[in-house]
């Protein structure tokens, strides 16, 4: 299987199983049409009144070259991998320390905090038992994660800072490495919290939608004021005292700014060299939902993001954009490019109350409570079936020339739009493509013009 397709001026091809990528002159692209099993008289008269006989024909033979070395219409050998053997284990914990929040986003998939419950702060007990659960179930992978997660975690501040001290407690002994993160909007930042987070975690996720009338417009305060002047001084002091710690500014778009590269350029403007700006996944009904008539604009502004981070890479204008970051040299292992995230299966969230489920998305659906850490339950059913949704399972996915990046996509929104884990969102899926070509021709321009 192969996808080709025109950008920039470039003809790109991915040879979907083997990885390998082609910048190809024209006539090969056109060639192509004629592959897998080709009528090589045939595409040499289709095709002979456009380049000379002698120049297809070559071409021919060097196509039939990469194919012999498996560079083009590769076979398929994933579902034969060993990794589909494995037993998979509990590595990560989306710890939800509140279910409270102190602003108000419109758009928000947790109903602004409270996940369509009550605004609860997680017991300190509760989060011990969530970290003894997870040492428990993470056989023997040392490098553990764990995400502070809410509603707005630096409300529950004290449980998250004892909560780190015990992680650490627990790491000698049971052979394990804490790698903690952060998801913050930002409202209770202030510099003892900064020097705290700086120090403790490895990453931190600050939530803000880019320019100040896009974000005030989704992201009010309680009192409906906006948020932008407050947070982003904020921000700017952390990253600034952050040194060469992962961070990234994390913002949403919707329907009311399909042109959100200005907001991606507005945040890089800013100093934050670390960017991701994600599409609002919500219900049809709601005014800011984005719709397919939407679709044409969103791709243009992925191309146009594309040619901005082509223009200022290796300037002091630089600046990366999380869903273009692909390695488009080795990649993830065979299990994550089938599976994805882990989600039910090497991956949980823990509510205050101490329910789990199979990540932060399905909160409140009681549907998925996998058990409760406080009263010692764990049931493995859902995790065995999460287990084993891989994109050979999906339909959709096996002839998507896209499964091996996307991995099948997020099950939380196949399962809210179609009912089903194993049916992805088709929206979802046409924007991850569309992402995925942008950062395979970044990638082929930066290698392009080294060699000139």
């Amino acid at each position: 299987m192969i996808h080709k397709y025109e950008q920039g001026g470039m003809h790109i091809v991915l040879d979907v199983h083997s990885g390998a990528i082609h910048v190809v002159d024209p006539m090969i692209y056109r060639l192509l049409d004629f592959y897998p099993n080709p009528d090589q008289e045939a595409a040499v008269a289709a095709l002979s009144g456009e380049f000379e006989e002698g120049v297809v024909r070559e071409g021919l033979g060097e196509m039939d070259a990469l194919i012999e070395m498996g560079q083009l219409f590769s076979p398929d050998d994933y579902l034969d991998s060993s990794a589909f053997k494995k037993q998979p284990i509990i590595k990560a914990l989306c710890l939800h320390v509140a279910h409270d929040c102190n602003i108000r986003c419109k758009y928000c998939f947790a109903s602004q905090g409270d996940f369509h419950g009550e605004r609860l702060l997680m017991p300190l007990e509760t989060g011990k038992r969530a970290f003894d659960f997870l040492v428990a179930h993470s056989g023997n992978r040392r490098n553990l994660e764990v995400d502070f997660f809410g509603g707005e975690p630096l409300m529950n501040f004290e449980v998250v800072k004892a909560l780190v001290a015990y992680g650490r407690s627990l790491e000698a002994a049971n052979n394990k490495h804490f790698r903690f993160t952060i998801t913050t909007n930002g409202i209770l930042l202030d510099d003892d919290k900064i020097a705290y987070i700086n120090e403790h975690m490895d990453n931190v996720v600050l939530s803000i939608d880019g320019r100040p009338e896009v974000n005030d417009f989704m992201r009010p305060a309680i009192n409906g004021q906006g948020t932008y002047d407050v947070i982003l001084p904020k921000f700017k002091k952390l990253v600034e005292s952050r040194g060469d710690k992962t961070y990234y500014v994390r913002g949403t778009f919707t329907h009311f700014n399909t042109d959100f590269a200005k907001d991606v350029v507005h945040l890089a403007d800013q100093g934050f060299t670390l960017t991701s700006v994600e599409p609002v996944v919500s219900e049809p009904h709601h005014d800011y939902t984005l719709t397919s008539e939407d679709m044409k604009t969103v791709f243009e502004q992925y191309e146009s993001l594309a040619e901005t981070l082509i223009e200022r890479s290796g300037t002091d204008r630089d600046f990366k954009f999380f869903h273009f970051m692909i390695d488009l040299n080795q990649g993830p292992c065979v299990i994550k490019r089938v599976s994805g995230c882990g989600a039910g299966s090497e991956y949980i969230a823990v509510t205050p109350e101490g329910d789990i489920y199979p990540c932060h998305q399905f909160v409140g659906n009681t549907d998925f409570v996998m058990g409760n850490v406080d009263q010692g339950t764990f049931e493995t059913r859902l995790a065995d079936d999460f287990s084993k949704v891989h994109v050979y399972e999906k339909q959709a996915c096996r002839s998507c020339w896209a499964k091996f990046y996307c991995s099948g996509g997020c099950h939380a929104n196949a399962y809210n739009f179609n009912h089903d884990i194993r049916v992805p969102y088709e929206i979802g899926c046409d924007m991850e493509k569309k992402r995925i070509e942008c950062a395979i021709y970044i990638k082929a321009k930066e290698m392009s013009e080294a060699s000139l």
